[in-house]
């Protein structure tokens, strides 16, 4: 098994195991309330958005992270070797993040709507709000993401 495919694989597993528990924290944090939200019905809306975009979100990380980290051809025992892994990881997080963003934004209304499906809502935001409106938070969703990874490099060192 490729190593794009095993964190693919991952990724799915992972999203799905916690998906309950992503949604009661959603739910929890929407401004019409955690009942109005949905309370703990449907606990699993949302999560076909979810599940399209984890592998190939997990897939385009570790893809992205083995090429950057080929591309920078360092010696295992440089000292640079923690530089390049810190370059590798948070470019494979912003390549990552042009799919994780979308569907995390479908995914997360979806979490929060008692009456529309996962495509409705899909197809709401590109109506309304244009392909912007699928990227909304993806800056701050990659300087998330790119500071927990540098930070799990530095503890590894």
């Amino acid at each position: 098994m490729s190593l794009q495919t095993a964190g693919g694989v991952a990724g799915v597993s992972v999203d799905l195991i916690l998906f309950p528990l992503d949604t009661i924290k959603t739910r929890l944090q929407s401004p019409q309330g955690f009942n109005k939200a949905g309370g703990f019905r449907g606990i699993y809306a949302g999560v076909p958005s979810a599940a399209i975009g984890s592998f190939p979100n997990a897939a385009a990380f570790f893809i992205t992270y083995e090429y950057v980290k080929w591309f920078l051809h360092t010696d295992s025992s440089s000292y640079l070797m923690p530089a390049k892994h810190m370059l590798a990881a948070s470019a494979g997080e912003v390549v990552a993040c042009l799919i994780r963003v979308p569907s995390e934004v479908v995914k997360q209304r979806a979490q929060v709507s008692v009456s529309l499906r996962t495509f409705q809502i899909f197809s709401n935001i590109l109506y309304q709000e244009g392909i912007q409106g699928l990227y909304r938070g993806y800056k701050s969703t990659v300087l998330r993401e790119v500071t927990n990874l540098i930070s799990i490099i530095e503890v590894q060192k």
